[in-house]
């Protein structure tokens, strides 16, 4: 191909790949996009490729997806910001197809292209594109119009601002509920760039239009505005404006709005300021802790100790206290697994003397609670009640339970009392630990379930950091070496599987005098398994023991296990070898 011919190459490549009726050809050339216009130059890229893309509707929404993420950042390819406005049509385009996923990408590419362009291009096509969208005939360009605005808006000049805001207050009333809801989930954006004096009249009346929808649908997204509307608003007209939306929104007739409040409330509360939030939010929230449905009770006690924050502790022990008390027995068990992953939260907020008289007894209850999610719920958070209520209190009245739970039934209640033991026993001191806790660690070495197994061998590991090696020598490998004696091998495996993570922590003398001769005594055990773990775990101590010990003791007895019948045996003590050949060399 002579020179002459090459700048039309790619061009020409990329119309076959498009035109091709293998999707993935097309998708391949679409993501190519910004190569084949760095080929053509900006001027053939305006000239030539956008055009061509604006006619080029592809039928197949994966296709148009990566067309309007790759046209979002395609501004430097038709020669910068002066020229961007060339990149509108086929996104605009793009805005109307009925797939939800390439509008919104097509819509989010406008926004980002707008908010680089310059205003006067912005009052010449990105507003003009606005009002057709938001004119168009069929919903979906109505839809994609409603995210727009907030760009469009702070470069208009007046005349426009006001017909802005007449449109954008029809689309709230608009026939079709998704373009209702697009105006509700955009609400809060367009008012942030809204002049303060508009805010009041012309907004606000859009918001209160859209709080009477009769689409719960449209109901629930303007719950979601009302807290970026309260930001904007100052305290006494959210006081005037919001609350009362809110407050009747928390008894609206569909329970999908009254969840939406349940989650949002709190940021309200901010919003308001603190005697509002006392008179009118509280009630609210009572009265969404004792909902009849569960997922709104589900959703307002996730948000428990978001909401006492704001409070001070008196008003959180009043009106929050009672209802947290009744949710603990709650019938649903979701409802009693939320409140017990943020219980332990108030434990702060209520300070020391309300935690032990109040809070104490629910932690208990939900401790023993039948259902393992909310037990673990509330041991995967222990550690925020401790700071409060002290080590002491903690273990007389939490440990029994957290005793009792270590034997649970469910497995994963096991482990998570297991990943919680080395914190634990780091606010306990080493004299508690070895009363209460030590014989609960070994007892896990020999669980049912290997993957308890597996985390009572890390949690040795831990507490050796955490103790140091001479408490290990005392109450950890004695014990630890005892049990390599056991008739069933799984249990000898995880004994080895302890030795190599110990090895480290208790150093080279100890490794030698103590774990090594174990090690070695296994690789005469009758089960090929515990031989090659044997291997592995002998290559593991290569870098910790002397170099004289290795070759004394480690390699004759891998040279042992490279003969073994077993082929894994082999395996792996011929591996190990070659690890102590490296690094022997590399010494």
């Amino acid at each position: 191909m002579s020179m002459i011919d090459e700048p039309l190459y790619p061009i020409a490549v990329l119309i076959d790949e498009l035109k091709n009726d293998d999707i993935q050809l097309r998708l391949n050339s679409i993501r190519r996009l910004s190569t084949i216009a760095r080929a053509l130059g900006e001027e053939r890229t305006r000239k030539e490729l956008i055009p061509f893309l604006s006619e080029n509707n592809d039928d197949d929404d994966e296709v148009l997806l990566a067309m309007a993420e790759e046209l979002g950042v395609f501004i430097p390819y038709v020669g910068g910001v002066e020229h961007a406005h060339v990149l509108l049509p086929p996104l605009e385009t793009l805005c109307t197809v009925e797939e939800t996923c390439v509008r919104e990408k097509a819509v989010e590419s406008l926004c980002r292209i707008g908010s680089q362009m310059r205003e006067s291009d912005l009052v010449d096509y990105f507003i003009p594109l606005v009002k057709r969208l938001a004119a168009g005939e069929w919903f979906t360009a109505r839809v994609s119009a409603c995210g727009l605005f907030q760009i469009a808006y702070p470069s208009a000049p007046d005349m426009s601002k006001t017909e802005l805001r007449s449109i954008y207050s029809q689309l709230c009333q608009d026939d079709m509920p998704m373009v209702r809801r697009s105006a509700a989930t955009n609400l809060g954006k367009f008012a942030a760039t809204v002049e303060p004096a508009h805010l009041k009249t012309d907004v606000m009346s859009m918001f209160e239009d859209l709080t009477q929808d009769d689409q719960d649908s449209v109901r629930l997204l303007v719950v979601e505005g009302c807290a970026a509307l309260g930001k904007l608003l100052e305290p006494q007209d959210c006081v005037a404006h919001i609350l009362p939306v809110i407050v009747n929104f928390s008894q609206d007739k569909s329970w999908r709005v009254r969840y939406v409040v349940a989650n949002k409330l709190y940021e309200l509360c901010e919003a308001v300021g603190p005697d509002p939030t006392r008179t009118d939010l509280v009630p609210a929230y009572v009265r969404l802790l004792r909902d009849n449905e569960a997922e709104v009770r589900i959703a307002a006690a996730g948000k428990v100790t978001k909401f006492c924050r704001i409070l001070n502790p008196e008003l959180a022990i009043q009106y929050i206290l009672p209802c947290v008390k009744e949710l603990s027995s709650d019938s649903s068990q979701h409802v009693r697994s939320a409140l017990a992953s943020v219980i332990m939260g108030m434990a702060p907020v209520l300070g020391k003397d309300a935690t032990i008289e109040q809070l104490l007894p629910i932690f208990l209850s939900l401790l023993k609670d039948e259902f393992p999610d909310v037990r673990l719920n509330i041991i995967s958070k222990l550690d925020q009640v401790n700071q409060v209520i002290g080590i002491d209190l903690l273990s007389q009245s939490l440990l029994p339970a957290i005793v009792e739970l270590a034997e649970d039934r469910h497995w994963r209640v096991r482990l998570a009392i297991i990943e919680y033991i080395p914190l634990l026993a780091s606010q306990l001191g080493v004299g508690f630990f070895d009363d209460k806790l030590g014989t609960l660690c070994m007892q896990w070495l020999q669980d049912k379930v290997y993957s308890i197994r597996d985390a009572a061998a890390n949690n040795l590991k831990r507490l050796a950091e955490e103790f140091g090696p001479e408490w290990a020598m005392q109450h950890i490998v004695p014990q630890v070496l005892e049990m390599m004696n056991n008739p069933h091998y799984l249990y000898r495996m995880t004994i080895l599987h302890a030795v190599s993570l110990l090895a480290p922590v208790l150093g080279s003398e100890i490794t030698c005098s103590k774990l090594l001769p174990v090690v070695i005594n296994a690789s005469k055990d009758r089960v090929p398994n515990i031989k090659f773990n044997v291997a592995k775990v002998l290559q593991s101590l290569v870098p910790i023991v002397d170099q004289s010990v290795v070759e004394k003791t480690v390699r004759p007895c891998l040279v042992e296990l490279n003969e073994d019948p077993d082929v894994d045996v082999r395996f792996f003590a011929n591996q190990a070898l070659q690890s102590i050949e490296h690094v022997m060399m590399s010494s």
